[in-house]
């Protein structure tokens, strides 16, 4: 009998692979959309680049994983980038980072020759948007002006955030009575949740907090979880269930993490797809399968990162 974590990543990943030609750029299946086609690429490389693990990589993420290695060979893909001059320079950035090991680096290479002037220095910049850039230029083996990580955390969305009025949610020691009030905005939200992804670089390092600053992040989450399961938000959901664990708890073990785990088991459809970012905004039952996929990718990916990780044997260094 598999475990809820075990059933949500199996039904992901065996969707996701049944459907990587609506993440193929270049594919009859994908939409008209340029933004769409480069960003569902890339996050596809970002789920074989953290959810895989050496010497056991899941059957299911093979033909994933050769997907993104064609495409990060492929001189037209880093080209479209250059149809959305707002997300250029992040999305080279990101493309540079997630590189597939053993490929030339050559169009990697390039791509950061072509970032904007300005974009790896801090001016201008919010202090999680300097470790966004920070974290995958390191990763991308890239020179920058970014701070160093002891010095923005102080500044950081898991320090610097407060929960919107009063604290009426239990511990979660306790029951699972939801805030009246929401925590945080969705933007306050995912800033909280990818902050704390660069920070423990998906749950492979330690996020260098001190116990005040994690049990302060780890209140925010528990308080945004009870929120999200109260109201179906299940994109919001995974991603605060995987940042409560690279924040150093079991999710399981907590009631918070336990229910948004159930809510997801639920939410999922028998072909392993989660249908929508939540219940408000998921597929109608009209769409067509390239707005389903459009609907539907973006959470489903998520979940299968969340659950993949969540569930490996341990954190890796």
């Amino acid at each position: 009998m598999p475990t809820p974590l075990e059933q949500l990543s199996a039904g992901a990943l065996d969707w996701l692979g049944r459907n990587l030609d609506h993440f193929d750029p270049f594919s009859e299946s994908t939409g008209p959309a340029t933004h769409g086609k480069a960003k569902a690429a890339l996050e596809l490389g970002l789920l074989c680049h953290r959810a895989a693990r050496p010497n056991d990589t899941p059957d299911a993420l093979s033909g994933a994983t050769a997907l993104v290695r064609k495409l990060w060979q492929d001189p037209d893909f880093p080209k479209l980038f250059d149809a959305i001059p707002a997300y250029a320079s992040t999305y080279r950035l990101i493309y540079a980072a997630l590189a597939p090991d053993g490929i030339d680096g050559t169009q990697g290479r390039a791509a950061l020759a072509l970032l904007d002037p300005g974009f790896l220095s801090p001016r201008g910049k919010s202090p999680y948007r300097r470790i966004e850039i920070r974290y995958y230029a390191d990763q991308a083996g890239v020179r920058h002006g970014m701070e160093p990580y002891a010095r923005l955390l102080p500044q950081s969305p898991v320090v610097t955030l407060r929960a919107a009025g009063p604290p009426e949610g239990s511990k979660d020691s306790g029951g699972l009575a939801p805030d009246a009030v929401e925590p945080l905005t969705t933007p306050q939200a995912y800033a909280l949740t990818h902050t704390a992804f660069y920070l423990g670089d998906f749950g492979r390092t330690d996020p260098r907090l001190d116990a005040g600053a994690v049990d302060h992040a780890q209140d925010l989450i528990r308080r945004m979880l009870l929120h999200c399961v109260a109201h179906d938000r299940w994109d919001l959901a995974a991603e605060l269930v995987l940042a409560q664990f690279v924040l150093g708890s079991d999710p399981l073990r907590t009631p918070s993490g336990a229910a948004a785990v159930e809510c997801l088991v639920r939410s999922q459809r028998p072909d392993g797809a989660i249908p929508g970012r939540s219940a408000a905004l998921k597929a109608p039952p009209s769409a067509t399968a390239g707005e389903f996929f459009r609907k539907a990718y973006h959470t489903t990916l998520v979940t299968a990162l969340m659950a993949t990780i969540v569930s490996s044997p341990g954190r890796l260094s």
